[in-house]
């Protein structure tokens, strides 16, 4: 049978493969992929006398095995030698590529999406493998253009190696009371050994991989699926809470009053730790960032930037500025400070208990410090992928008549009014738009989501419920 193969365009995301899982995206295709995948990589190969390595895991979800295994088989055939180390979060699979100076690396997940979705994320040379990367590796898949050999397979354990890397760099303080929930993720056996080590009292619920994710959606951007950790850290006393994703790669955190802090503000209070030390440095967030952001890290002494949402977009920003931290509202944090500067949630709690265990005051003082402002969460609703770029491109055009507003056109629209700032883009993981709107009073909020749904409403596309 022939392994070309037509893969869907809306699979083909900008900074991962992802879909769900069924007659249109099965092993087969996961098969082809492994076979382009391996002949890109091939033709990039520096070295003609070894064959390139390609390290390869993937998530708990019930059909990432069997998928792993087919895109494994298609490396194989293309001449590469896998290295595979087996379940565990996303940057795990980033650090065993480190680690055995492997070429490539290949995780099968889903990341946050619901559990009948699965996909691909990758490494190419130690670099995201992304983009335009992405449309290549299809179109290669499609005209069957690959290339042909018999790699080797060995497996790797490289659970406690990556444990004691990420407790390298715990700066012990006074000891605390931490809630964790993986959300039975791939990140929960990993944790379970990383507490281990830990000082302090921690508290664990939900550690069992389930691809079924029956406690509840492995999303921690999304407040209602905290519920259970808000729980776990007020029956215990606990001065955090920090809850993880699917695949491990985002973080969730609430303090002892249980009330969420969203990436921009872990962010700032991670930064004040790396600033402190790196003065002037580039510090990136996404588009969906608040003005507070922008305003603490200039307070902080460092050079606030605003970049395109999506973590390999991220990534590659953070090493054209040669940023030490960067995150996004979605709970992605990016370390190149003692780091590999790629998003690693666990190591991103380290790095955060390291700072409160050191800090005079608490998790929840640090919050109330914060200017307090008018904000909606990040609101995610249903739009078609064929649909929802051109949505985008709507408004924005619809903006061209309008007088007295700032629009940056980084990622989406960000209008910026003298009465707050509102934002709309494309999700690039989901068939969803994205929206959120800032203002320092009540009456500015609702102007900015008046405003916002007009826009929408032009556009044929009904506001979000939580939007009045």
């Amino acid at each position: 049978m022939s392994d070309k193969r037509t893969l869907e365009p809306t699979f083909l995301r900008e900074y991962d493969i992802r879909g769900i899982i069924g007659p249109k995206f099965n092993k087969a295709d996961f098969r082809s992929i492994g076979r382009g995948f391996g002949a890109i990589l091939k033709e990039n190969n520096n070295n003609a006398n070894s064959q390139p390595k390609v390290v390869v895991g993937y998530d708990g979800r019930l059909t990432s095995v069997d998928l792993s295994e087919a895109l494994c088989g298609g490396l194989l055939d293309s001449g590469i030698d896998v290295i595979n180390i087996g379940c565990g979060p996303t940057p795990m699979l980033y650090f065993a590529a480190q680690r055995f100076c492997a070429q490539g690396g290949m995780m099968v997940t889903g990341s946050h999406n619901t559990s009948d979705y699965n996909g691909i994320k990758m490494v190419m040379n130690g670099k995201p493998f992304y983009g335009k990367d992405i449309q290549k590796l299809g179109l290669r898949v499609e005209d069957g253009n690959f290339t042909f050999g018999k790699g080797s397979k060995s497996n790797k354990v490289v659970d406690n190696a990556y444990v004691q890397r990420l407790l390298e760099d715990l700066q012990v303080g006074k000891e605390m009371r931490v809630a964790w929930d993986p959300g039975n993720g791939a990140a929960g056996e990993v944790l379970q050994l990383l507490i281990k080590d830990l000082p302090g009292q921690h508290f664990i619920i939900n550690a069992e991989i389930d691809g079924k994710f029956p406690a509840h959606h492995p999303d921690p951007t999304i407040e209602t699926n905290l519920n259970q950790l808000k729980v776990l850290v007020r029956e215990n006393n606990c001065d955090l809470g920090i809850g993880f994703d699917g695949d491990g790669d985002r973080i969730g955190v609430i303090d002892g009053k249980c009330r969420v802090l969203w990436g921009d503000q872990i962010l700032v209070i991670l930064a004040r730790e790396v600033l402190s030390q790196m003065p002037k440095s580039p510090i990136i967030v996404d588009v969906k960032a608040s003005k507070i952001f922008f305003d603490e890290i200039l307070k902080l002494g460092g050079v606030p930037v605003m970049a395109a949402a999506g973590h390999s977009l991220i990534k590659a920003k953070m090493a054209e500025l040669e940023s030490p931290l960067a995150g996004e509202m979605s709970g992605h944090i990016f370390f190149a400070d003692k780091y590999y500067g790629y998003d690693d949630a666990l190591y991103a709690a380290i790095r955060l208990l390291s700072v409160l265990s050191n800090s005079e005051t608490s998790l929840s003082e640090i919050r109330d410090s914060f200017p307090k402002m008018m904000n909606t969460p990040e609101l995610r609703f249903d739009c078609a992928d064929e649909r929802k770029f051109n949505v985008i491109r709507e408004v924005h055009e619809g903006l061209n008549s309008i007088e007295n507003i700032k629009v940056s056109d980084i990622d989406g629209v960000r209008v910026e009014t003298d009465y707050g700032w509102w934002l709309l883009r494309a999700s690039n993981t989901q068939a969803a738009l994205v929206a959120r709107c800032e203002s320092e009073t009540e009456e500015g909020l609702r102007r900015l989501k008046n405003d916002l749904s007009e826009h929408l409403i032009k556009s044929g596309i009904k506001p979000p419920l939580n939007f009045n």
